[in-house]
Parts: structure tokens; C-alpha cells; sequence
């Protein structure tokens, strides 16, 4: 009889390890907390994939996009595209003296990030129109990938692609797994972004839409090439933003993910269309294990966008209580 207890006990042991194990595996959002917050968008993609489902959306209607910034990956001290920037700076400092006490360069030449993160979106685009151009696009490809192989985060010394945020990669193989296919819309850099977003987040080249340099076609003998210039066409930001959807997708996202007010319209236009529509802000609540700011940063400020979506009922991801896991699950 005793043996028959143990044989019982053990195996009601290994029905509810084999039942734990399973939960788990069957969660899509493993790095997410088990709050409301997971439980909302978990339903909206549920109800919008389900067939016979009253909210159901078709395939070719499931139309994702996140920012970049903030919202994948962090963006702090400053936009971590500027380092790049100021990397290039520093190299390119000594055919240019007048930098030293001119700005946003006598800051990046100095390392003074405090300075360089007042300067916002705007600093970043004269750093950007003197050391992302004056060289192919193929050139340009190159000097980002080689950078990413030695540069570090100086606060984390983590690679700057393992700076993304785990729970948002889960959300991204979430999205995919329903068949919605998934956009970047941020205001960085469209060619930065597309040498290592596809390997990093699985969205696609033809998916990433950002800020763009002018450039120019150009033949020379039997090459012909992309030359990009200093000038900026456009600043893939606020209101521009929708625009950019509209003109490169040509359909308004079911869903949107962002985190600033630069984010705001993204989210308003994205909302405001009929049927099921999802806009979601990514708070910065985390001091411990990343930054706590919102209304008074100078990057990622999250003022208006927090009025407004409460109005509206997006879902605002607070990240100290909704995420048990904030960076990517590698080097630590």
C-alpha cells in the first residue's frame, strides 16, 4: 500500500511539472508580467485573428508598426545612434578645427552627453548630415557594421544590439506568429537602422521606415552607385510620421507601439480608424534596471502623449511592473 502512495505522489509529481511546463511554453509573452497589461494584448490579438471572431481583421488588414527608440531598444543616456555619430566626429575632428568650439560637435568631440541631449532630434541631424554622408549607401552599410562589432553601450558595456528590449522581441514573434506583419516607423536613421534591425528584430529591409538623407544617383565609368548627401530629405517624426505610413504602407496600422510624444500622432491615426485598433506607450518607470523619465527628458519626453492617450484608452506599458525581464536574454 505504501508503494502504491509513492508510486501515486510521484506521479501526480510529474502530471503537474509536465502541466507547469506546458503553461509555459504555450505562454507567447514569457518576459511579460502576468498584470492586465499582458492580458489586454493577448485578447485584442486573439479577438482580431480569431475566425468568427466579431472583431476579426483579415490577413492583409493586420498592419503592426513600432518606433524604434525607446520602444525596441533603449535610447538612453542619448539616442544611441548618436554615438555612432560622435565616433565619427572624433575621427573626423582633425580636417575640421572649427568643431572644437562649435556645436553639437565641440560636445560629441568632448563627450559631453549631457549637452549633446538637450540638443534633441536636432542636435542628432547636423551630426548626422556631416558623418552619413559623402559615401555610397553600400559604404555607408559598411562603416555601421564594423562599428557594431567593437562599440559598446558605455553605461551597460552591452553591444548596442543587445540593448533591445526581451518582452518586445516576444511581442514581435506574438505579432508574426498572427500573421500581422510588422513595421519600424521611428525618427532614426533609415539606413542605420537596416543594417542590423532585420537580423536583430526579423523585420524585414522593405519594412523600416525612418529619417532619410537626400541623395544622388551617380555614374562614374562602369560604377554607378547611391551617393548620399549632407541634406536632410526628411525627418521621419510627429506628424510625419502617419504620412510616412501612408505614403510607404498605404494602409492604417491595426496596431501601433510607441513611447514619446514624437510617437503621438503614429498612435492618434492609428486609433482613430474603424473597427478593432490597438495603440499601446512604452513608460520608462524602471530606474534599477533602466531609466525612470517621461515629461521633463530631453530624449524619449513623454508629456502630451500621456493626456492624450488616457483619453483615448491606449494601453500604457509600465515597464517596472508589466516586464520581469528588461534587455535581451544574451551577454548579460
Amino acid at each position: 500500500m505504501a508503494r502504491k502512495s509513492k508510486a501515486l505522489i510521484l506521479l501526480i509529481s510529474y502530471a503537474i511539472s509536465f502541466y507547469a511546463i506546458s503553461a509555459e511554453q504555450a505562454d507567447p509573452l514569457p518576459s511579460w508580467n502576468d498584470t492586465d497589461t499582458k492580458k489586454s494584448i493577448i485578447e485584442f490579438v486573439s479577438n482580431t485573428t480569431m475566425s468568427g471572431s466579431k472583431t476579426f481583421v483579415p490577413i492583409e488588414q493586420r498592419i503592426a508598426t513600432f518606433d524604434n527608440d525607446g520602444t525596441l531598444w533603449a535610447e538612453k543616456p542619448i539616442y544611441l545612434q548618436l554615438f555612432f555619430a560622435i565616433d565619427k566626429v572624433k575621427d573626423m575632428s582633425s580636417e575640421h578645427p572649427e568643431w572644437r568650439t562649435e556645436e553639437p560637435y565641440a560636445s560629441a568631440i568632448k563627450g559631453d552627453l549631457e549637452t549633446l541631449g538637450k540638443q534633441g532630434l536636432e542636435g542628432l541631424m547636423k551630426l548626422v548630415m556631416q558623418t552619413h554622408s559623402g559615401m555610397s549607401a553600400e559604404e555607408f552599410h559598411q562603416e555601421v557594421k564594423d562599428w557594431l562589432k567593437t562599440a559598446r553601450h558605455p553605461i551597460t558595456n552591452k553591444p548596442y544590439t543587445q540593448m533591445v528590449y526581451q518582452p518586445m522581441l516576444e511581442l514581435l514573434d506574438y505579432l508574426r506568429d498572427n500573421q500581422y506583419q510588422i513595421f519600424i516607423v521611428s525618427g532614426g536613421g533609415v539606413e542605420f537602422m537596416r543594417v542590423w534591425a532585420p537580423e536583430v528584430y526579423g523585420i524585414p529591409t522593405q519594412n523600416i521606415i525612418g529619417t532619410t538623407l537626400k541623395a544622388e544617383y551617380k555614374v562614374e565609368g562602369n560604377e554607378i552607385t547611391i551617393q548620399r548627401l549632407p541634406e536632410i530629405d526628411f525627418v521621419n517624426d510627429k506628424t510625419v510620421k502617419p504620412i510616412s505610413i501612408q505614403n510607404f504602407i498605404g494602409k492604417r496600422p491595426t496596431l501601433a507601439f510607441g513611447n514619446s510624444d514624437g510617437d503621438l500622432q503614429m498612435l492618434e491615426w492609428t486609433t482613430a480608424g474603424t473597427g478593432p485598433r490597438f495603440g499601446g506607450i512604452i513608460h520608462h518607470t524602471d530606474k534599477i534596471r533602466e531609466w525612470a523619465y517621461d515629461r521633463k527628458s530631453p530624449v524619449g519626453k513623454l508629456d502630451k502623449a500621456i493626456e492624450v492617450g488616457k483619453s483615448k484608452g491606449w494601453l500604457f506599458v509600465d515597464m517596472e511592473k508589466d516586464w520581469n525581464q528588461v534587455f535581451q536574454q544574451l551577454g548579460n
